[in-house]
């Protein structure tokens, strides 16, 4: 999938991870069920995370901010980087013949139909586009995964806690301590979550939407927080209002996706609007 991908933590396909996201927070489920489903049935999974918690510290988080948050990738607009995002491709998923923007289709339009505001729907469309890091030569654990924070000790609901001990962060006491290099309910827009595409894609559209929009990017993969309730000694007030915004939109994220085609052509008039209306023609990347 990448050039820089080719160790034994690779996933045949990126849809793998959300399937087993999607698995995991299924209704109904017990916690010993996830620890059960993590265990026995997703092997594949389980070898992509242990080397995420090993690989994923301050450093190597600081290093990547340093390299893609500045954005100087080029400008693309929304359409061009979602066709970007479709050139990553992977054969040997039978189980779907979807293009990447008509996954993106398929989240916002759910989000549509339920009559959620425009500028969510926004959200839905553009939520996965930072997975163009793959493209960009980045391994997939340092594209998508459960995140989390760095630089303080990590929580046991992050998934899979014990490959932690790995880390060479381990070994510093002061990345150890509850709160690690940060202060008591500092707010989680001061802290660094491990990298991956959540962070860059609201980076990208931090100049353009709201907060309510940048929580949803950039925290719709921080389920320790918004599922399991982990790492409030580190909120403000501010995460606290925000929280709901992103439990909203984290049902579209994991069960919105199936296996009939939007229609793009006949869509696309309405995102062209959308896109103007809130986005620039290009943006940075």
């Amino acid at each position: 999938m990448s050039a820089g991908d080719s160790e034994a933590n690779h996933l045949p396909n990126l849809d793998m991870w959300e399937d087993f996201v999607v698995g995991r927070y299924k209704q109904g489920k017990s916690e010993s069920d996830f620890r059960q489903y993590d265990a026995t049935a997703t092997p594949r999974v389980a070898e992509f995370y242990r080397t995420n918690h090993e690989k994923q510290t301050l450093d190597y988080v600081l290093s990547k901010e340093k390299q893609y948050f500045g954005l100087k990738r080029g400008k693309k607009s929304v359409w061009e980087a979602a066709e970007y995002l479709n050139t990553l491709v992977d054969d040997s998923d039978p189980d779907t013949d979807l293009t990447q923007i008509e996954h993106l289709l398929q989240t916002s339009e759910a989000i549509r139909q339920d009559g959620h505001p425009r500028w969510m729907v926004l959200v839905g469309f553009i939520h996965d586009l930072g997975k163009c890091l793959c493209l960009y030569g980045e391994p997939q654990w340092g594209v998508v995964g459960d995140t989390f924070p760095v630089g303080c000790a990590w929580s046991d609901q992050v998934v899979f806690p014990e490959y932690f001990s790995a880390n060479p962060d381990a070994s510093n006491p002061q990345y150890q301590t509850k709160y690690g290099i940060y202060e008591p309910s500092c707010g989680l827009e001061n802290v660094h979550m491990s990298f991956g595409h959540d962070g860059y894609i609201a980076e990208v559209m931090k100049p353009y939407l709201s907060d309510e929009a940048l929580y949803m990017l950039r925290f719709h993969s921080f389920y320790a927080w918004h599922r399991h309730g982990a790492y409030q000694y580190l909120e403000n007030e501010k995460d606290r209002e925000m929280l709901g915004w992103v439990k909203k939109f984290n049902p579209y994220d994991l069960y919105s996706k199936g296996h009939s085609k939007p229609d793009l052509q006949r869509l696309k008039p309405y995102y062209d609007d959308l896109f103007a209306e809130f986005l620039p023609e290009k943006l940075s990347w």
